[in-house]
Parts: structure tokens; sequence; C-alpha cells
């Protein structure tokens, strides 16, 4: 079965004949659509939307999808929704690790309910966890949840960090960066290095590009270029100085988002990545480049799903409006410049903790 580094020098050698279509370097799975918050800029899942989406997988066609996954990579990342609403959660981590020996696993979640899912940690190499501000009053506006909310959230990210060397994983702290957030983005790096986590964020994006506040903010520039100053002082950042040059001037780029394919809820390959995906979503889909009408469960295999979307949608487009989300970015960045990812892993101890090339946070 494939694995991230020959994944990575196969995609080299099919870079100079111009294919679009490259080997995974890790597979995005979304869990469950349930979630347990309401957060203000989400625009896919939320506990006001519960209804409106089906159930997850049971276990047993949960296994097998990741059965099927693992035959492109040996990187995985769960999300949701909220992952640990999925009630088989133990059970699915101890076949994707024992009987499918993932190399690399990581968990995404909004660690509202971790103090009763700390049986989760040892199966896991990476905890992601979405906080976007450290005061409890900024970050409980974003969350759209009960009173107390984001004071548990903060008292469980403390809980975690405590808990890295125990069970043997990397806590990283990812925040979506907004108008209103921006003054206390800073702040969540100060934490990061106080517990000793990593630290990474992108840029809100609206209807598929970042948001238009921030495209034309002095204040955003400036704390770009603070970050960027942060890293080479050694603070425990997971991004890269391409990635963190991109964010400041929001230039455009080469996009291969199969490096970090999603695979929806019920095994729907959201092809060629989510932004497109949802536009292809329109009534007559006349045009779009990407959907989510292929179903990796039903096809059986990835190479056999990754087929059948070419032959629905045709390659990804060469060029489009960027969403400038790291999860696209990053490995886009990392798969074209081999020497960049080099120097970053030389350099940086944080790149080598957090496998920034399997990065892909949301």
């Amino acid at each position: 079965m494939a694995g991230t580094p020959f994944n990575y020098l196969t995609n080299l050698a099919r870079l100079p004949l111009n294919r679009r279509i490259l080997r995974p370097l890790v597979i995005v799975y979304t869990l469950t659509a349930q979630c347990n918050l309401n957060c203000a800029y989400c625009e896919d899942f939320g506990a006001r939307r519960n209804a409106a989406h089906p159930a997850p997988l049971p276990l047993a066609d949960a296994r097998r999808l990741l059965r099927i996954l693992r035959q492109a990579t040996d990187a995985l990342l769960l999300t949701g929704g909220e992952p640990l609403l999925y009630p088989d959660l133990p059970a699915l981590l101890a076949h994707a690790r024992r009987e499918l020996r993932f190399r690399h696993i990581t968990l995404l979640t909004n660690a509202t309910l971790l103090a009763e899912h700390w049986d989760v940690l040892p199966a896991i190499d990476r905890l992601m966890i979405s906080l976007d501000a450290t005061a409890p009053e900024t970050w409980g506006r974003t969350l759209g949840g009960p009173a107390g909310t984001a004071q548990r959230i903060l008292a469980n990210i403390r809980a975690a960090a405590a808990r890295q060397s125990a069970d043997r994983f990397r806590l990283a702290l990812n925040c979506v960066v907004t108008p209103e957030t921006l003054p206390q983005i800073e702040s969540v790096l100060d934490f990061c290095i106080e517990i000793g986590a990593l630290f990474s964020f992108s840029p809100q994006s609206f209807n598929n590009w970042p948001r238009y506040e921030l495209l034309v903010s002095d204040e955003y520039r400036a704390f770009i270029r603070r970050m960027v100053a942060r890293k080479r002082q050694g603070a425990p950042m997971l991004a890269s100085g391409a990635y963190l040059k991109m964010l400041h001037n929001f230039e455009p780029y080469a996009c291969y988002p199969m490096l970090a394919p999603r695979v929806l809820p019920d095994g729907g390959l959201a092809y060629p990545c989510r932004p497109i995906e949802r536009e292809g979503d329109a009534p007559d889909g006349r045009g779009a480049h990407g959907g989510r009408d292929v179903n990796v469960l039903t096809c059986g295999s990835w190479d056999a799903a990754v087929r059948q979307a070419i032959a629905r949608y045709g390659d990804p487009p060469a060029t489009c409006g960027s969403c400038f989300q790291q999860c696209y970015i990053e490995p886009s960045l990392l798969q074209t410049r081999p020497l960049t990812l080099l120097g970053e892993v030389l350099r940086y101890p944080s790149v080598r903790q957090g496998r920034l090339w399997t990065y892909a946070p949301g």
C-alpha cells in the first residue's frame, strides 16, 4: 500500500509531465457532519445544520472506507463536524492503526468533549484543536455554544498539552483569522509557546475567497510580517516561509488539490477540492470542474474513484480563484518545491515535529 514518501517521489516524476492529478500526501476524512457548536464563520457544519446532514457511516462501513483510503496513502486526518461525536471513534482509530497501519493519524477537534475521550490520544500522532482567541469572551462569541464553552475548551487544551509526552502525540492549535479575531491571533501563538504546542493559521474564506476585509487590511499584513519574524526566531509555527509569503501578498500559485483530497461522511469524494466541489453541486452542474457524485465506497478502490471523477469532470483547473487555505497551499508548495521542503525540515524543529508535508487543517 502507498505511503507518503513514495507518493512524494512519484509526484516529483509526474510534475514535469504537467500532470494535474498527483498522489495524495494525506487524506482528509470528514467522519461526521454532526457538530455541537455553531461557529460564526463555518459555512458547512454547526449544530443548527445537524438535521440537514445524514448520519455518519456505521463502523463496518467506515472501516471498509478506511481500507480503501489506505490504498492511496498512509497519512490520515479525521475531522468533522465534530469527530468526537462519532460513537465508535476508539474502535475506528484502533482499526486504522493496527490493522491498516496508517503511519500518521491526525484528529481535528473543537476540544469541547476532549475530557471524556482521553482514550483516543494514544492512537493518534497529532491532535489539532481549533482556537482563534485566548480571551474566553472573544472565543465564546465565535463558538455559539452555551456559557462556559470557551473556558472548558481552554482547560481541555492545557490538559491535552500535559499529556503529549505520555501519550506520544503532538498538539497543534489552528486559528482561522477573521477581522474580528485578528487582534487576538498572536496571543494564541504565545499560548502555544507557554503550553508546548504548535501553531498554525489560515485566513477566513468566504464564498471560496479570503474575506475582503483581510485582503485590504494593513493590520493583517503587519500581522503576517510579525509571524515571519517570529518563525525565524524559533516560534513553534507549523507553516512554511513560502506559505507565509503567499498569505502576505495573496499571490497566485499552482494548486494541486488532490494532494490532500477530502472524503465526505457518506464516502463521497469532494473532487477536486471543497471549494470547487461546492460550485459543482449547483442544480444543473453544467460547466462545473468538480462535484461529489463519486462515492469511494461504491467504486471499491481509490484509483477507480479518481478515474471516475476525472471522467466526469476532467482534470482540476490549472488556475483558479484561490481560497488561500493552508490545507491546499502548503501541500502544493512543498510538493513543487522540494528544496523549500528540505530547508524547512533542516532549519525548523516545528516542521519536523508537526510533519508539515502531511498538514491539512480542516
